[in-house]
């Protein structure tokens, strides 16, 4: 069939309803990206879950939903404000058998087996932990996997061994959902930034900031950050093809102008990644990008790499692809499935980067974003709108001694000591240290930093795990306060000198301390 190369040729082409485009082999990559990503996600939450929402953790999953239910008298309304399967049972147990679901369930899609199935428990599984405890969901990595995981559903062939399936490609219906997802991706995170976002991004000076003030610098981040202003603007010159040209060229670009659009976002979000250690936000985008390469473009790349035979197998595959053929009620459903995430993605579209107060939205757009939000089904991704301009970190430090001496309870991976770097993660996230430093940016949940303080009061194994360190191996701490810091970076000189990459300002108590009185009950100094 012949391609129309006018431009409403292409858009058709990009909404998979025109060209000769075809996509088992796209499909088949994009799956196996999605189930390795999954992977690393549940083992985050393997490695977590008990000090962060077991029994004896920060926020147990039992408190949350006992909140829940004092919140709302009516058991579907706390359901849907935190949907999940913990509502059946909140206790270890169950814990450790749906993040254990969720690990069989991903490494199943990665193998290929039962791929429906397994996209569905993934986004179950994990969509049960985001809902039911503040340190998940307040990012962007997992709304974004979330939204992933369900448009994987009907993207994914059917049966227990699919293998290509290249009898039941995918429809183009379900091809056009995730390149939606894609390109709202790229645009919202581009109108956050240059249209609603903060001076910094207006007059080209953010990227003089981001370096210092990024969740999980790295070395390179240190190297980059003293770079003269006008690299830094050039920099934003990339975000803006990247968020902003890029987007219209694989709408309206055709083959080339796709090609174009995936190399540069992907050149983009690996800059990121190793700059900044945004967990799996950036390889997730990646991932997500792949939708953008029709098996002809696969294959035309294997042949002009002289992967000639791997070429040849491509092409041997897809001659034998068949339009898919589903019966009339599955087709009726996708469609209002896709019609309802559609709808749902367009509110979030409209509304998240506005920043338009719900009050003053109609209820027609307010009512469906309040029942289904909570699901992931869509979600706003307004990447680093507005950047913060210094770099504050608070730590925990204990005494044992009533004050007279504090010591210093380490963490992992946030920046914490002036001469130590964070290291290269992503994509593994740090959840428990990012969650923490978003708060004090965000000014969110305070409430996290003081149940933290208890948990190290009471010496809760798990939660002592987290940090690197037990400052009180000898005699517990009887006092904990939160110290608010200031961070620079040094400049080159310095660092070479003295190997410090940091200077650290106090700023003070950031929260009120808490401490162990006569009676051995934890209290909160007023």
């Amino acid at each position: 069939m012949a391609v129309n190369r006018a431009p409403p040729g292409r858009l058709k082409a990009f909404c998979a309803m025109d060209g000769d485009a075809t996509f088992v082999w796209t499909r088949w990559l994009m799956l196996r990206a999605v189930g390795l990503l999954f992977i690393v996600i549940f083992w985050g939450v393997i490695a977590d879950s008990r000090a962060l929402l077991g029994p004896d953790g920060i926020t147990p999953v039992t408190e949350t939903l006992t909140s829940l239910r004092q919140q709302f008298s009516n058991p579907l309304m706390a359901f849907l404000a935190a949907p999940g399967l913990f509502w059946l049972n909140a206790g270890w147990g169950m814990i450790v058998l749906l993040q254990w679901l969720g690990m069989m369930a991903a490494v199943a899609l990665t193998l290929n087996l039962w791929p429906r199935l397994a996209a569905f428990t993934c986004w179950l599984m994990f969509l049960s932990f985001t809902s039911s405890s503040p340190f998940f969901a307040q990012t962007q990595p997992d709304p974004l996997m979330l939204e992933l995981a369900l448009l994987c559903i009907p993207f994914a062939p059917a049966g227990v061994r699919p293998g290509l399936a290249v009898t039941s490609g995918p429809r183009p219906l379900v091809v056009f959902a995730v390149r939606l997802m894609l390109l709202r991706l790229m645009l919202q995170a581009g109108l956050a930034k240059f249209v609603f976002g903060g001076a910094m991004w207006h007059n080209f000076t953010a990227m003089d900031v981001m370096y210092e003030t990024a969740p999980f610098p790295t070395i390179l981040g240190h190297l980059l950050h003293p770079w003269p202003h006008w690299f830094h603007a050039m920099e934003i010159g990339v975000t803006i093809l990247a968020e902003g040209v890029a987007p219209f060229a694989m709408v309206f670009g055709g083959r080339r102008g796709r090609w174009f659009a995936f190399l540069f976002w992907a050149f983009f979000q690996l800059g990121i990644q190793f700059t900044n250690n945004f967990a799996w936000l950036n390889v997730g985008a990646i991932g997500l990008a792949l939708i953008l390469l029709d098996d002809q473009m696969l294959a035309g790349a294997a042949q002009r790499l002289r992967l000639s035979r791997l070429a040849a197998a491509m092409r041997g595959k897809m001659a034998r692809i068949v339009p898919a053929r589903p019966k009339p009620w599955a087709l009726y459903s996708l469609r209002v499935a896709l019609g309802v995430q559609f709808f749902m993605a367009l509110c979030f579209y409209v509304v998240s980067p506005v920043r338009i107060a719900p009050e003053r939205m109609p209820a027609v757009i307010t009512e469906p974003m309040k029942a289904l939000g909570p699901f992931y089904g869509a979600n706003a991704y307004t990447l680093f709108g507005s950047l913060p301009l210094v770099r504050y970190e608070v730590e925990f430090q204990g005494s044992n001694d009533g004050g007279e001496t504090w010591r210093t309870y380490e963490f992992r991976y946030k920046i914490q000591q002036p001469d130590r770097m964070s290291p290269f993660v992503a994509p593994w996230y740090p959840r428990f240290d990012a969650i923490l430093q978003h708060v004090r940016v965000a000014h969110t949940a305070p409430e996290l930093y003081l149940a933290t303080a208890e948990r190290l009061l009471q010496r809760k194994p798990a939660v002592m795990e987290l940090f690197r360190n037990d400052p009180f191996p000898e005699r517990s701490a009887t006092v904990i306060r939160m110290v608010d810091y200031r961070y620079h970076y040094t400049d080159r000189a310095t660092w070479l000198a003295t190997g410090r990459y940091w200077d650290k300002t106090v700023i003070g108590d950031w929260l009120p301390m808490m401490y162990l009185n006569a009676q051995g009950e934890i209290v909160t100094a007023q």
